[in-house]
């Protein structure tokens, strides 16, 4: 019997997935516009009526506004964000000389910590008082089987994690950034940089998603652990960048309003309402809101049928009601933050895995792809995944290979485009796409990497990967092209 035959669970429980649980919560505003008298004297009145006259103006006394012009438009009338940034606060001038700290736990430089934690507390409220709803459903809506207990599935998710999950790319690749681009912005609109807004987003979709509204459901994932907080960055940015740009040009696209509008709606929907609803009443009748699109796989029928529901999620934080700080939205000019989406880096490539004996499977070509942090010229982290088609050693069956692994690079001669790294880590490999097949590997080597420009570079090198409850030795040989995003490696 090969390794590969070994612990083949017989019994695999059929398991319904849920997704992204639904965040909800409904807007109730009142505006209360009390009664305005204007009283006139006039000269030829008695004296009784002047006094009369003047108590009321002093009790009733207002501003009246002047009347609107094309001149005195834009004065009148002003579309006034709900949100703080970074780039107009000035931080200490010997900040960046520690570019990774973190003030994601303070407001230290000025930023909107009482937004954020307000935000936080509000997402942990909805989140966790729709798990508790869902427990009080019927066990054939909420697929959740109470004899056992919900706490106890949650316990048992959680020790099984986190695992290489099976869900589709749609999802991977485009639901799990677009979630990680919602909790990085409740840190980037709170003020905070790039790097703290990473990392809030880091913490939420580890702690409060993964570990925590998800793994009520299902056992963690790998793959989310890493790209909804890394790709979220990408996107929240862009989203985040998009809606300042739109702003500047005073909300208007190719010269539309309209179009202006719309855009800023799609970039960040609860926000757009909450400037359109604060600009009506002239106060802070909202002071921040996040909203995302869900993905809600239900079960139904006897033949394990699915059916997707998607689902439009609102989170919002009631202001004080009081005044705006009239203020414009331009970018500052002063120093850039070192640490941007830069340091954000995919590859694609190809390798060749040669296999222990033990294994009984002949290696062959992999497909290689890569996703991590390039923090500097002398180091980086990632996680590599390889997957390949393999032909099995005592039949002419071909097995699914894949082997995945948290990797660090260390840089030698970094100042040149030329430089020779070393890389370890640790993962596992998975034959057949069967977790219970799952081997613990760590893994070392060399490599070259060559820097084309600064967004693009070539990559080859060569691991070695050691089983210890195996007791298997493999090779993989790869040349990979890594893209660094935005303006790349500086």
């Amino acid at each position: 019997m090969t390794i590969t035959d070994m612990n083949k669970n017989s019994n695999k429980a059929k398991s319904y997935k849920t997704k992204e649980i639904a965040l909800a919560v409904s807007l109730a505003t009142s505006a209360l516009f009390s009664a305005q008298v204007f009283a006139q004297a006039d000269n030829e009145q008695v004296a009784s009526q002047q006094t009369v006259a003047s108590a009321i103006k002093a009790q009733n006394a207002v501003e009246l506004s002047p009347a609107i012009t094309v001149d005195n438009l834009d004065e009148i009338y002003r579309e006034m964000a709900t949100n703080s940034r970074w780039e107009n606060i000035t931080p200490p001038t010997d900040f960046y000389q520690s570019p990774y700290q973190l003030s994601i736990f303070s407001d230290a430089n000025g930023e909107d910590n009482d937004r954020l934690w307000s935000q936080t507390n509000s997402i942990f409220a909805y989140g966790f008082g729709v798990i508790g709803l869902i427990a009080l459903l019927p066990e054939d809506i909420s697929n959740w089987d109470k004899e056992e207990g919900i706490f106890n599935k949650w316990s048992d998710n959680v020790k099984n994690g986190p695992v290489w999950d099976r869900d589709t790319g749609m999802l991977n690749l485009i639901g799990h950034p677009y979630f990680g681009g919602v909790y990085y912005q409740v840190a980037r609109k709170s003020g905070y940089r790039q790097w703290d807004s990473f990392m809030y987003a880091a913490i939420m979709s580890t702690f409060y998603w993964e570990y925590g509204i998800e793994a009520f459901a299902e056992v963690p994932s790998i793959q989310d652990l890493v790209i909804t907080p890394v790709l979220g960055w990408a996107y929240g940015e862009w989203a985040f960048n998009t809606e300042m740009d739109i702003r500047e040009e005073g909300g208007d696209v190719w010269g539309s309003s309209i179009l202006g509008s719309t855009a800023l709606f799609f970039l960040d929907p609860v926000d757009s309402m909450s400037v359109g609803i604060n600009n009506m009443f002239g106060k802070e009748i909202i002071k921040a809101g996040t909203g995302f699109v869900s993905f809600n796989e239900i079960p139904y029928g006897d033949g394990a049928q699915t059916d997707t529901q998607i689902n439009f999620n609102i989170s919002l934080q009631i202001g004080d009601g009081g005044s705006y700080t009239p203020s414009t939205a331009r970018r500052s000019s002063r120093q850039e933050d070192p640490v941007d989406t830069g340091i954000i880096g995919v590859s694609y490539g190809v390798g060749h895995t040669t296999l222990d004996d033990l294994w009984a499977v002949e290696g062959d070509k992999t497909t290689e792809y890569s996703l991590g942090l390039y923090f500097s010229r002398q180091f980086s982290s990632r996680v590599t995944y390889s997957k390949g088609k393999f032909t099995d050693g005592l039949s002419p069956a071909e097995i699914n290979y894949e082997n995945y692994s948290l990797d660090s690079q260390f840089y030698f001669n970094s100042e040149n485009d030329l430089r020779p790294y070393l890389t370890t880590g640790f993962g596992e490999t998975l034959w057949k796409r069967e977790i219970d097949s799952k081997r613990f590997q760590v893994n070392a080597g060399v490599g070259l990497h060559y820097k084309i420009n600064n967004n693009f570079a070539l990559q080859v090198d060569w691991r070695f990967y050691h089983s210890t409850n195996a007791n298997t030795s493999d090779h993989n040989t790869s040349l990979r092209l890594v893209y660094r995003l935005g303006k790349g490696e500086r």
